[in-house]
């Protein structure tokens, strides 16, 4: 799970990340806000109207949801459950909460939260996105300080500085996860079988 505030570069991260690491499925959230310029149905998010996503949330479709600035988000339960079984490493970009209902469902999840290297910065980021009205701005810098509280719950933290470094300190998170027991035990089940390994048990 990738955690940020507005403007701290999660997105461009994720993508370059994903770019250079094609065994990582990120997971597409429904949302009801309007897609931004440039932001696809299906890529980006599953944009849809709040009358359809509070059915879908009714019917448990949602393995998560959470009301972040006024619009409602959730993650898909079947897909990712369908990405899990297969063997797939998943990434979420997410947020506080969201990752809060994640972590009680798999207690395996790792959460990275990245941050801006000053308020400034942020701020200065949100304004050349040109994608908001400055009436916006302002509500999601307010928001961004109560968001980045919430970074001593995230087992990892990345100060988006500079990009290249926050890319590779990224790119080593994923690398450590995987090489986690459980990690290796799923993706090498064969392997563990044959040499006698099984996972701990707890009394």
């Amino acid at each position: 799970m990738v955690i940020a505030p507005s403007g701290a570069g999660k997105s461009t991260l994720v993508n370059a990340l994903l770019a250079h690491d094609t065994g990582i499925s990120l997971s597409v959230s429904y949302t009801t806000r309007a897609p931004r310029p440039g932001e696809v149905d299906g890529r980006a998010y599953h944009f849809v109207k709040q009358e359809d996503f509070f059915a879908r949330r009714a019917r448990g479709e949602f393995i998560e949801s959470a009301e972040v600035h006024g619009h409602y988000y959730g993650t898909s339960r079947l897909w990712i459950e369908q990405q899990i079984e297969s063997g797939h490493d998943v990434l979420l970009e997410i947020d506080w909460q969201g990752a809060r209902q994640i972590r009680r469902q798999f207690r395996h999840a790792v959460s990275i939260f990245i941050l801006p290297p000053s308020l400034d910065a942020l701020e200065e980021r949100l304004k050349k996105r040109g994608q908001d009205a400055p009436n916006v701005i302002v509500r999601r810098l307010l928001a961004a300080g109560s968001e980045m509280a919430h970074a001593a719950e995230a087992e990892y933290v990345v100060i988006n500085d500079n990009f290249a470094n926050a890319l590779t300190q990224l790119q080593s998170i994923i690398a450590t996860t995987r090489l986690r027991f459980a990690s290796q035990c799923a993706r090498h089940a064969h392997l563990f079988a044959e040499l006698g390994i099984h996972a701990a048990t707890t009394d």
